[in-house]
């Protein structure tokens, strides 16, 4: 099947190339700052969102929100929805994914939902897991198109099962950068020697590769964003409404989200997660 790919961003563009590696693909962008780069690499180029469910069968999408789908929902894209199968890849909330779903089926489309763990680098290596949830025969149709972008695409149910499941992971991924920014504050604040420590922390039981990855940005003093700060809110807004939801507390997403909301009131919103440190280690003024 002919492939498209909506949303090239941080995560969407390694993922774009990596599906060019593999398969004729469509791509559209809000900004055409990274069309050379897929041109390049043999993508077309669409002009609207609805060209390229024209050019293709099965179509990604990688977008911010629920907003920025909803924005390239036009007249002309749902007319083109006949027949393909459209798989959302964005953080969304469920609720919007099972009324997506409907919006799609009503048009004569397939809809498959797949939110992945990982970041940039995980992307660009096509290690991400996707967690798939929809028609278990649409879902084994995807199978071969889901191979570039992932080290594991596990099926978690019926629309929304996919998304509730990426809520819980990422409660753990949020937690644990909230928490090794707090560690490196602290290790820094008593003066210790920062390269020593993370030789501590790197043959500690919870050494993982994200904390790895994380400490290498902190000591090289690199903001770039491989998972994107005001992503990482917005994550946490999601997490805490399905905790609403399913009627219990979310106590450490609650602090969680609201150093992310500072730090995103401090202008760091487009550099890396691991950032939040900084709001994390102003003075403690008596």
């Amino acid at each position: 099947m002919r492939v498209g790919f909506i949303g090239l961003g941080v995560m969407g563009a390694p993922m774009a190339l990596n599906l060019t590696r593999k398969f004729p693909l469509t791509v559209w962008n809000r900004s055409p700052g990274k069309y050379p780069l897929l041109r390049q690499a043999g993508a077309s180029i669409a002009q609207t969102p609805a060209h390229v469910l024209q050019a293709s069968d099965i179509i990604f999408i990688m977008l911010f929100n629920a907003p920025a789908i909803k924005s390239i929902i036009s007249h002309d894209f749902k007319q083109a929805l006949t027949g393909k199968i459209l798989v959302n890849t964005s953080s969304i909330p469920a609720e919007f994914s099972e009324s997506l779903a409907r919006e799609v089926h009503e048009a004569g489309g397939d809809y498959i939902e797949m939110p992945v763990s990982g970041s940039k680098v995980p992307a660009e290596q096509g290690q991400l897991v996707g967690m798939i949830a929809g028609d278990p025969g649409t879902a084994e149709r995807i199978k071969e198109y889901v191979k570039p972008l992932t080290r594991a695409a596990v099926y978690c149910g019926p629309i929304g099962s996919g998304l509730k499941s990426k809520y819980a992971v990422n409660t753990l991924l949020v937690t644990l950068t909230v928490g090794l920014s707090e560690s490196m504050n602290l290790a820094q604040a008593q003066g210790l020697d920062l390269s020593a420590f993370r030789k501590v922390l790197d043959a500690c039981p919870m050494a993982s590769a994200y904390s790895k990855i994380k400490l290498e940005k902190i000591l090289n003093n690199d903001w770039e964003p491989q998972a994107g700060l005001r992503d990482c809110y917005n994550s946490t807004q999601l997490i805490i409404s399905a905790a609403t939801s399913a009627g219990i507390q979310s106590p450490l997403m609650d602090v969680c989200g609201q150093l992310y909301l500072e730090a995103l009131e401090a202008g760091l919103g487009d550099e890396d997660m691991i950032a939040v440190l900084k709001v994390i280690g102003k003075p403690n003024v008596q």
